[in-house]
């Protein structure tokens, strides 16, 4: 039985939000080049995307390149970059027809010109969408979005448009890249790895947490089923009691 039939759909997370990680990793390991790795991981992220439509799941944010991945090999990153436009191409189809909505954070002006044309367009394309909204962190770093939300807060501050005292949580997060998202009920990370890397870390401040010892080309939509199984077994208290929910 499919863990899809074991989820409980009155208690779905809203949004889901997935480091992958390991593709570098699983190439080596078959002895090709990281780029293999990266190839094969747009599979795993049509299986979740796939997955989250199957669920009803509203929201799926990816991290999908971070600022420090610049740091990379200039031909990965080049490699990387020709990968993300090619696929938005080739997935433009299963967007409309799962009425699947793109949607960018991250410092997207550091992107290559044909890539920002490309997401642009895709974006435009896919706006009317209300399925599910498809999030891809690029160029993305969560200090630096953390940042220039305290410098756009202070800039209000000084010109007269905000007092200090009124910023509490909720502005705060009116400020973020992900204003117009609901927090990750549910945050995946695959490879084995037990870290956060830099990824929404204000938004994740109570979200459940679930890592895979999987490499991120292996994951498939019953690793996203099952993940939401295991979320629906814990239990959400919010910094209250137990009796208090």
């Amino acid at each position: 039985m499919s863990f899809l039939d074991q989820i409980d759909n009155i208690k779905l997370p809203q949004h889901i939000a997935i480091i992958m990680d390991g593709n570098g990793r699983w190439a080596k390991q078959k002895g090709k080049l990281r780029v293999f790795g990266h190839q094969n991981g747009v599979k795993a992220v049509r299986e979740a995307l796939e997955g989250c439509v199957k669920a009803n799941i509203k929201f799926l944010t990816l991290y999908a390149f971070s600022a420090e991945n610049w740091n990379r090999p200039k031909l990965e990153v080049m490699a990387l970059m020709e990968l993300l436009v090619t696929s938005l191409k080739k997935e433009i189809k299963t967007f409309q027809e799962n009425g699947v909505r793109l949607n960018v954070i991250g410092d997207i002006s550091k992107l290559p010109s044909n890539a920002q044309k490309k997401l642009q367009e895709t974006i435009e394309a896919t706006k009317e969408n209300t399925h599910c909204t498809l999030t891809l962190a690029l160029s993305y770093s969560s200090r630096q979005e953390i940042v220039d939300a305290a410098r756009n807060l202070a800039k209000q501050v000084k010109e007269g448009k905000l007092q200090a005292e009124d910023i509490n949580d909720a502005l705060f997060s009116a400020n973020l890249y992900t204003q117009n998202l609901p927090d990750p009920d549910l945050l995946i990370r695959t490879s084995g790895e037990l870290r956060i890397s830099n990824f929404l870390l204000w938004q994740i401040a109570y979200s459940e947490l679930c890592f895979l010892d999987k490499m991120w080309p292996e994951f498939t939509k019953e690793d996203l089923f099952k993940s939401i199984v295991d979320y629906q077994q814990r239990e959400r208290r919010f910094g209250k009691t137990s009796e208090q929910l």
